[in-house]
C-alpha cells in the first residue's frame, strides 16, 4: 500500500523557518517524483516544488523561488522541504504527491498518490 505522510507544519511568524518532510512507503521510491502542493482556502491547489527520484533534478514555482529548497534522502525514503523567509501568503495546507512519470510537476493531475497534508500558517 503506498502511503505518504507530511510533518512538519505548524504557526511561525513572518521571516521565519519551517521543515516539511513527506515519508513515502509502499513503492520503489527512486522510480517516483515528488511533489510539494499547497492549497489555501478558496484557492486553487497550486504546485509549489518537485524532486525526480534520483534527486538530480528539482522545480520550483516562481513564488518560492531562492527561499524554499526541495531535497530527499533516500535512504530515508523522506522527501523535505525547507521553507525560509516564509511570508503570510505561503499559509496553506501542504501535500506531498507521488508518480513515476511527472511531465508537467505543478500539475496535481499528474501525480496519483497524495499524503493527507500538513498545515502551514504564517502570521503577519
Amino acid at each position: 500500500e503506498v502511503q505518504l505522510v507530511e510533518s512538519g507544519g505548524g504557526l511561525v511568524q513572518a521571516g521565519g523557518s519551517l521543515r516539511l518532510s513527506c515519508a513515502a512507503s509502499g513503492f520503489t521510491f527512486d522510480d517516483y517524483a515528488i511533489g510539494w502542493f499547497r492549497q489555501a482556502p478558496g484557492k486553487k491547489r497550486e504546485g509549489v516544488s518537485c524532486i525526480s527520484g534520483s534527486g538530480s533534478t528539482t522545480h520550483y514555482a516562481d513564488s518560492v523561488k531562492g527561499r524554499f529548497t526541495i531535497s530527499s534522502d533516500n535512504a530515508k525514503n523522506t522527501v523535505y522541504l525547507q521553507m525560509n523567509s516564509l511570508k503570510p501568503e505561503d499559509t496553506a495546507v501542504y501535500y506531498c504527491a507521488a508518480d513515476s512519470i511527472v511531465p508537467e510537476f505543478s500539475d496535481p493531475a499528474q501525480y496519483t498518490y497524495w499524503g493527507q497534508g500538513t498545515q502551514v500558517t504564517v502570521s503577519s
